[in-house]
Parts: C-alpha cells; sequence; structure tokens
C-alpha cells in the first residue's frame, strides 16, 4: 500500500498550493525537490498579484480572476495554520495614463471590470488627487486604479505554505521514491525536460532580474507604470522589477540589466532616489509558449501529472491551479481551459 496518494515534484508555489489543497481534501501528500522549497522563480522577491485587463474577457482571465479571489481567503488559511506572515496585501494598483488614446481604452476598460469582476473588485480612472502621494507622473495626469490587485512577500509566503503543509501532515522531502500520483510542478528546467521528452517545444525559461530598496511605503498600492513593477511590501522595503531575458548565461547572476533598472525606477519614483539596494536578485521562470499555465495529464505516462508554466503570474495563478489540479486527480473533475491543456 502506497504511503502518500500524491507525490508532487518541485517544491515552488505550484507545488506547494497543490500540496496544500490536497492535504485540505484528506489526501496523504509528499513533495520532493532537491534544493527545498522556493530555491527557483518563486524564491523571488517582488510578488506582484495583478490582473490582465478586464476587456476582451477570455478563460485565462477568468480563471485568473477566479485564482485572484481565491487568494484573498487561501493566504490567510495558510498564515492562520503556520504562524507565518506571508505578506499578502490586497493592495491594489495605479499605472499612469500617458497618451489620451489610453485614458479612452481605460474608460472603456471600466465597463467590463462591471461586467466580469462581477463587483468583487474596480476598475477606475482617476486624477491627481485621488492618487495619492506615492505616485509616478502621468503626462496626462490620470491613473487607472483597481482593487482587484494585491501582494505578497514570495518567500515568506513559501515558508509559511511549507511549514503549514508540515503541521497538516504533509512531508517535504529533498529525496524520495515516487508513489500515488505523480505531479510535475519543475519550473523552466522542467520544460525542457518535457520539450526534450515530446519532441517538439512545449516552453523554455526567461531570466529576471529584481532590486529590493530600503523604503518604507507605508502601506501603499502597488505602482505599475513604463513595464515596471513597484511594490511596497509590509517589512519597509520596495521591490522592482524585472527583466525578461531570453538568452542567458548565469541563471542566478545579477549585471548592468538590473542597474538600468534600478536607475529607471528611480527616474520614474523620485521618492526612490538614494534609496539604498537590500538585494539584488535574478531566477529564471518558466514559460510555456502559450503563455498560459500548462495543466493535466502527462501524454503516454499514466499517472503522471503537469502543473508548470506560470511566467510572471505564478503566484496569482497558484490558488486555482491547485484546486483544478487536485479536482482531476482526487475528484476525477476535469474544470482545466481548453487553452492550459498540454
Amino acid at each position: 500500500m502506497a504511503m502518500v496518494d500524491l507525490t508532487i515534484r518541485g517544491a515552488g508555489v505550484f507545488g506547494l498550493c497543490i500540496a496544500w489543497e490536497a492535504l485540505s481534501r484528506g489526501a496523504k501528500v509528499r513533495v520532493v525537490d532537491p534544493n527545498g522549497p522556493g530555491a527557483g522563480a518563486s524564491g523571488g522577491i517582488v510578488g506582484a498579484l495583478q490582473p490582465h485587463t478586464p476587456d476582451v474577457w477570455n478563460a485565462k482571465k477568468q480563471f485568473q480572476f477566479e485564482s485572484l479571489i481565491r487568494a484573498r481567503v487561501l493566504w490567510r488559511e495558510i498564515e492562520a495554520t503556520s504562524g507565518i506572515a506571508t505578506g499578502y496585501r490586497p493592495s491594489g494598483r495605479l499605472q499612469p495614463l500617458d497618451e489620451e488614446r489610453a485614458v479612452v481604452l481605460a474608460r472603456a476598460r471600466a465597463g467590463g471590470a462591471a461586467e466580469h469582476w462581477a463587483g468583487t473588485a474596480e476598475w477606475q480612472v482617476i486624477g491627481v488627487a485621488d492618487a495619492g502621494p506615492w505616485r509616478p507622473p502621468s503626462a496626462t495626469g490620470l491613473y487607472v486604479r483597481d482593487t482587484l490587485s494585491a501582494l505578497i512577500h514570495p518567500r515568506r509566503a513559501v515558508e509559511s505554505l511549507a511549514t503549514a503543509i508540515r503541521m497538516k501532515g504533509g512531508e517535504i522531502a529533498r529525496e524520495a521514491e515516487g508513489e500515488g500520483a505523480t505531479v510535475w510542478a519543475t519550473g523552466w528546467r522542467g520544460l525542457s525536460d518535457l520539450s526534450e521528452r515530446l519532441g517538439h517545444l512545449i516552453g523554455n525559461g526567461v531570466k529576471g532580474q529584481a532590486a529590493l530598496l530600503h523604503h518604507d511605503a507605508g502601506g501603499a498600492h502597488q505602482v505599475f507604470a513604463s513595464g515596471l513593477h513597484f511594490v511596497p511590501h509590509s517589512d519597509g522595503t520596495v521591490a522592482i522589477g524585472s527583466t525578461s531575458e531570453r538568452e542567458f548565461d548565469a541563471p542566478d547572476a545579477t549585471d548592468h540589466l538590473l542597474d538600468d533598472i534600478v536607475d529607471r525606477a528611480t527616474e520614474l519614483m523620485p521618492v526612490l532616489k538614494g534609496a539604498r539596494v537590500v538585494e539584488r536578485w535574478a531566477g529564471v521562470r518558466p514559460r510555456a509558449m502559450t503563455r498560459a499555465p500548462i495543466l493535466g495529464p502527462w501524454p503516454d505516462r499514466p499517472g503522471h501529472f503537469v502543473a508548470n508554466g506560470g511566467f510572471k503570474i505564478g503566484f496569482g495563478m497558484a490558488p486555482r491551479v491547485a484546486e483544478v489540479i487536485c479536482d482531476l486527480i482526487l475528484d476525477g473533475r476535469d474544470a482545466i481551459p481548453e487553452d492550459f491543456r498540454l
């Protein structure tokens, strides 16, 4: 008789959230990762949980919306079990509108938010007076503010989640045999392995570099401007990032590209000028060719499943990913969107 019902390969946010969900449904679970929890992209520093725009609605946006709503409860449940703060906060997000056509489009999207976000969050066009002091300049004097965005401290969330799993009776090991059904949540290297085994490109890794600055933004909203994320954590730091590098030699090394990010960030947010850089981080994130998560059975490998490809949206998608993977494996119910299938 197997000691566990479910073996999860990979202790990033996908693998750990699947473990937590399976334990919550009464399954016996083992997570296996030779490098320990959060050793890959899930051990980063940014933690921006942001929705796609609420227009041109599709299954991916619906899935992400459901996941962001689920996150409001999930991370509190995990904190209550582990006693460790995850840094989760429904912060909202501010985006400057620098062109009149961007203003027109943003106002049109407010209708999509009203329809598709079902009263759980808002998408508003606001002026400088309502934006508050924690803001970048806007050429039009207008901004989008949404209340669906949230933030999290990735490393603390991983620590809290791993602790909660152990407290709930789950096992996290560096080496162990597979038992029961097996879920492969092995990040960018897993995508490379999957591509090799299936004989065509499924996905690859994209390197990102980010920095953590010593600045207390006082519980402000996050900001997205000129392609940069500004995430004010509750520990008196602000995370900024990140690069997207298709080609790289050293997966975990930072360089001049991050220097450029820091320079751009302080130009956009002058309040950050002179802020001490607490940490420089680099890691590789798993990007599927479809740009959507890859979920479901591994072809021609009975009893094996894949949960991968959370490029830039891993923490935001993980709560719902965990639900649909457990629906499929534990309950025999397939709720995976067609575009997410391998």
